[in-house]
């Protein structure tokens, strides 16, 4: 089972709002996914990003591909920069 984390899609038209989940990558974009770790707010002003980053380092530890959309707010938050550390830690 290949594992995606990327963004669901919510709020209303024209303002979007996105959950940032683990989802199987056969699953549909909106659809069932395996765990939320954050959201993601773009219409705000600067864009609001709330991730665990706990979650988010185990989850790319265990082999899940972040989306490109993802991997971009990962790497603002600095989490990419915490699980390159740990992997050359180990």
């Amino acid at each position: 089972m290949a594992v995606k984390i990327r963004l669901k899609r919510m709020g209303q038209k024209k303002a979007p709002f996105y959950r940032v989940v683990v989802a199987d990558s056969r699953s549909p974009r909106d659809g069932r996914f395996i765990e939320e770790i954050g959201t993601y707010n773009p219409v705000t002003q600067p864009a609001q990003i709330n991730i665990n980053e706990d979650r988010a380092l185990y989850w790319l530890q265990t082999g899940a591909q972040a989306s490109d959309t993802v991997r971009n707010l990962f790497s603002k938050a600095g989490i990419l920069k915490k699980a390159h550390e740990i992997k050359f830690v180990k």
